[in-house]
This record gives structure tokens, sequence and C-alpha cells, in this order.
């Protein structure tokens, strides 16, 4: 069994059934036996995008990731602390705060962004 964390593009990626997913992603992501997390930081990500304009999304990201079976994951005070904390490789609080979520409950975090790499936190590449 694996624990995922997705990306906000990858999350975007699998829902569109884009064709840049990988074959080993999208079989580890449809594998019940795999835990699929989506972050509350994702849905805030991509409210605020579609509501600036520079994102087209489905709405309603909560009910959308419920009837896909993934666990939805908050953000508590502890993850803002550590996002916080963490060196500024990436600027970006949405990302830094993906990456404290993977990083303290030990998720693998499915992600494109090479400035994810840049932090001890184990990283799928979604390509593959």
């Amino acid at each position: 069994m694996q624990r995922l964390l997705l990306d906000t593009h990858v999350l975007l990626w699998w829902l569109a059934d884009a064709p840049i997913l990988g074959k080993k992603i999208r079989k580890l992501i449809a594998d019940p036996r795999n835990e699929v997390f989506v972050s509350a930081a994702t849905s805030w990500e991509i409210s605020i995008k579609k509501s600036t304009g520079k994102l087209e999304a489905p709405d309603d990201i909560d009910s959308i990731v419920e009837d896909e079976g993934f666990t939805k994951l908050s953000i508590s005070m502890y993850h803002g602390e550590i996002a916080g904390r963490l060196p500024l490789h990436h600027k970006d609080p949405f990302d830094r705060m993906l990456i404290a979520q993977a990083k303290i409950m030990e998720l693998s975090f499915v992600t494109n962004d090479s400035k994810a790499k840049l932090y001890d936190v184990k990283i799928i590449d979604p390509l593959i």
C-alpha cells in the first residue's frame, strides 16, 4: 500500500483524463489498496486561480474528491508552522503547504514540480 498526496496539477490532470499522466501513476492512483490524499490547499489554490481567470477547472472540488474516493486532507496549525519553516527553495505558499503535509504525514508527493525535489520528501513523477 502506498499513501499519495496529489499536487494540484496532478489532480486536475487525473480529473481531465489528461494523456500527460503516465501509466504507472494512473495505476497507483486507481489502485484501491493505495490511499490518495487531496489537500484543502489544492481546493483553495483552484478556487483562487479560477476566480482570477487563470484556470478553468470543475466546480465543487470537495464533492469530486469524495466521488473519486480520495481522502480529504485538512490544513492544521502544525502544517502551517512546518510550511513556514521550510527552506525558501519554493516561494509558492500552496506548494509549500503540500510539501509540509507530505513531509509530516510521510506521504509520497505526486508532482511534476522540479522545486519540490529540493525538499526532504518522497516525490513520484506523474509522467511515468
